[in-house]
């Protein structure tokens, strides 16, 4: 029944077959939860697959406690969730093969899963499940041939009891998050034939011991933490077909052995420290198809070419990142074909090399980050390729007309060259563009009608060049998702039309001005907004209601936004960085601010950013995905200076900056609430009052500067909380009293920090603080004061009586009166 479109619950009458013994439901669209009685009568169950189907809920923990006799089952991508009830395999004595992959289970495995001692085959890979793995459950597994728990969450070492499995061939534990080292006891492993520990934490270095493995094919520790020398003992796995060591710290010369292994189709040492050169056995190799030795600290040097095109089996080579001395003698004997080549960063000079236009299978160029002048070959536009990287050198001209003509051509990076003139306008519907990067070059003129149309254009990057005029509109079609237009002279309003994938918006230093779009509110995947630098002049309330939830990053830094924030600021839920200083925004601070969600507590990384964990995407997706975490990074003001956060790491950061607008009355103390918030910049704004007490709440915060305001009062004790602060302003306010004592505020001693402020003092400004209190008078004291108060009164008067009186005289005697 397996490959329909039933899209129902499976039938109970089927339940009722007792003499079935083979039953496959995969493929077939059956949803719903399975009854635990189900196969309560189908006792001579040999097989049962209901792999790739629509199930609901948790397996039922008698459901296959019946099937005595049965062999197989899988279960793969069917659905279920929550914990694997270990009871349901107890009464499964003849089990061979258990396929569980690629479900939503979670918690631990039951150790009672691996009580079947006739299980030869094991599978639980991408299926959610967690822990250490349990060692006393391998002991019954003796007849284990192969076990695939890679893609999980597992932790710990890997178990010794695991070594003791004398028949197992096939061992996958990659992609989880297990540590330790690799004991030296692997070697008990006679029989294996694939190891395989990719993207684990194991340290230490690889044991000698691993030469013991005779029988094995395949060997990858790639993205680990290994270091050490590669053990000269993998010259005796002669049978070895695919090594790769890539992503580790092992260093040292690669062992002459390595050439050796005559077998070999997929050698891979990539992202380590080896050096040394590349010796003549090197031509051993004649089955080597994929040689990839890139990043290794630049420490490889010289290689010959006519060694490495005399392979005649090389498709893949890799080599970029090691400054290697080319020896070109060998470019014209050339016997491979090439499908991949990447000399990135290997000090290639002159124009690009004339030989790459015989290699006419080549999908994948790479010849970055080199010092290649002259113009753009047109060979190379004819050649049909896939992805074309020459970013980071010196070439210089127009792009040839026919370069995206091409129907295999999905990727192209031109970025920080000379190019200059037009962008062609040869995109249309049927191309294969997927990725176009041309940015910080010298492109002038607008942008072609005709790249809106591309029907997979992810990509767009032609930010850093001196583009102008509008920019064109993309059709609801579009599965655009990122786009950089920053840094060009376009004009006009803001660019609003593009489908419904767009996710960042980056057009920032531009001329853009009008109204501000009201679809913008459509865009329900949109993540980042950034559109500093421009000439946006509208109420800024009125934008915040065509903006929509998703946003995480809001940039309008340097425009001529005016009116107030309005209290609807708070329904952006998302909201981590939150930039609209330099504006000429006025009012009150709403107190709605302190209720954004992602300020409150930590923000972890965006959903939306894809991360490849299958292995059918190809070239041009997996170096999309890439790029965009890199190349898309946001320039904001942290901590007094212009810094750089890279998309990548954009959700570690949580921001606000209102700094030079004209905002006024008191600070709100609900920003005490945004526990996550790492900066707070309010300064040269109008803002009176005394600072929040809840400001000590803050406990993330790094940067606060609350400068040039009219703040008064204390400043709050509260503040000595902040264990994280390293930066902070608080001068030109009319702030008064002591400054608090902590042990990081005690750190912050630059007397800049609280300049302009009238009456403080602390021990930070080494300004000392008024100890010396009036003590009030005692009662005694207090009556003696009044008494003395008393008699100087009546002496005063007594003088004044005497003086008014003779006084009197003097005026009567000189008037003649006297007489």
């Amino acid at each position: 029944m397996s490959f329909n479109f039933f899209n129902s619950s499976i039938p109970p009458k089927l339940f009722s077959l007792k003499s079935l013994q083979y039953l496959n439901l995969s493929e077939s669209g059956f949803r719903g939860e399975i009854p635990g009685d189900a196969f309560v009568n189908l006792t001579s169950l040999i097989s049962l697959d209901m792999s790739y189907n629509g199930f609901q809920g948790s397996i039922p923990p008698k459901l296959l406690f019946y099937l005595k006799n049965l062999q197989y089952l899988n279960l793969r991508w069917s659905g279920f969730e929550g914990e694997i009830p270990g009871d349901t395999f107890v009464n499964l004595p003849r089990l061979i093969s258990l396929d569980m992959s690629s479900n939503f289970f979670n918690g631990s495995i039951s150790p009672k899963l691996f009580s079947l001692k006739n299980l030869q085959y094991l599978n639980l890979s991408l299926s959610g499940l967690e822990g250490e793995i349990p060692g006393d459950a391998f002991v019954n597994l003796t007849s284990l041939i192969s076990l695939d728990m890679s893609d999980n969450k597992f932790n710990g070492s890997i178990p010794h009891e695991l070594f003791s499995l004398k028949n197992l061939q096939h061992l996958d534990l990659s992609r989880n998050v297990i540590g330790g080292t690799l004991s030296g006891d692997i070697k008990e492993l006679k029989n294996l034939q694939e190891l395989i520990l990719d993207e684990n934490l194991i340290a230490g270095e690889i044991p000698p011991e691993i030469g013991s493995l005779g029988e094995l094919r395949e060997l990858s520790l790639r993205q680990n933490k290994f270091s050490g020398s590669i053990p000269s003992s993998v010259s005796r796995l002669t049978k070895l077909k695919r090594f790769d060591l890539q992503n580790n710290s092992l260093s040292s010369e690669i062992p002459d052995g390595v050439w050796n292994l005559v077998n070999l189709s997929a050698l891979s040492l990539s992202m380590n420290k080896l050096s040394g050169g590349i010796p003549s056995s090197i031509q051993n190799l004649k089955n080597l198809e994929s040689l990839e030795l890139e990043n290794n600290n630049g420490s490889l040097s010289e290689i010959r070419t006519a060694w490495l095109f005399g392979l005649q089996k090389l498709k893949i080579l890799r080599l970029g990142g090691n400054k290697l001395q080319w020896n070109n003698n060998g470019f014209a004997f050339q016997q491979s074909k090439l499908t991949h080549l990447s000399l990135g960063s290997c000090c290639l000079e002159g124009k690009i090399p004339d030989w790459i236009k015989n290699q006419t299978s080549l999908e994948y160029l790479d010849l970055s980050m080199n010092r290649l002048e002259g113009s753009f070959p047109a060979w190379l536009s004819n050649l049909t390729i896939g992805v074309i990287i020459l970013s980071d050198n010196r070439l210089s001209g127009s792009l040839p007309p026919n370069l995206f003509q091409s129907m295999n051509l999905s990727y192209v990076a031109l970025s920080r060259n000379n190019f200059s003139g037009q962008i062609p306008d040869a995109i249309d519907v049927s191309s294969s563009i997927m990725v176009l990067m041309l940015s910080e070059n010298n492109f002038s003129g607008s942008v072609p009608e005709s790249i809106t149309k591309s029907s997979l254009l992810n990509l767009l990057d032609l930010s850093k060049n001196r583009l102008s005029g509008e920019f064109p509109r993309f059709g609801p079609e579009s599965v655009l998702v990122w786009l950089d237009i920053s840094s060009n002279e376009f004009s006009g309003d803001v660019p609003a039309y593009f489908g419904g994938y767009i996710s960042m918006l980056l057009m920032s230093d531009n001329n853009f001005s009008g109204e501000f779009p009201k679809n913008f509110r459509n865009f329900s995947r949109l993540i980042r907004l950034d559109l500093h630098d421009n000439k946006i002049s509208r109420e800024f309330a009125s934008l915040t209601s065509r903006l929509p939830s998703s946003l995480e990053v809001l940039s309008l830094r340097n425009n001529s936004l005016k009116g107030s924030i309005p209290e609807g600021i708070s329904n952006l839920i998302r909201l981590q960085v939150l930039d609209l200083s330099e504006n000429n925004l006025d009012g009150y601070l709403p107190s709605s601010l302190g209720n954004l969600t992602c300020m409150i507590k930590s923000p972890v990384s965006s959903s939306k950013v894809m991360r490849n964990v299958q292995t059918g995407f190809n070239d041009a997706e997996r170096l999309r995905d890439n790029k965009a975490q890199n190349i898309f990074s946001l320039v904001v003001n942290w901590k007094k200076s212009k810094q750089v956060l890279f998309q990548r790491n954009l959700y570690l950061y949580t921001l606000i900056d209102l700094s030079k607008n004209k905002l006024h009355g008191e600070i709100p103390a609900s920003l005490g609430n945004l526990k996550s918030l790492k900066l707070l910049n309010l300064s040269n704004n109008e803002f009176s009052g005394s600072i929040p007490q809840s400001f000590g709440d803050l406990d993330k915060l790094e940067s606060l500067d609350l400068s040039h305001n009219n703040l008064i009062g204390e400043i709050p004790k509260t503040l000595s909380k902040l264990s994280e602060l390293n930066t902070l302003d608080l001068s030109n306010n009319k702030l008064t009293g002591r400054i608090p004592e902590g042990p990081q505020l005690d750190r912050l001693n630059d007397p800049n920090i609280y300049a302009n402020n009238s009456e403080i003092c602390g021990v930070q400004i080494q300004v000392p603080c008024s100890t010396q209190k009036k003590e009030p008078p005692n009662e005694e004291e207090e009556g003696e004061d009044k008494e003395e108060e008393t008699m100087f009164s009546l002496k005063a008067a007594a003088i004044g009586y005497s003086c008014g009186f003779l006084m009197a005289l003097v005026l009567m005697y000189s008037n003649g009166m006297w007489k």
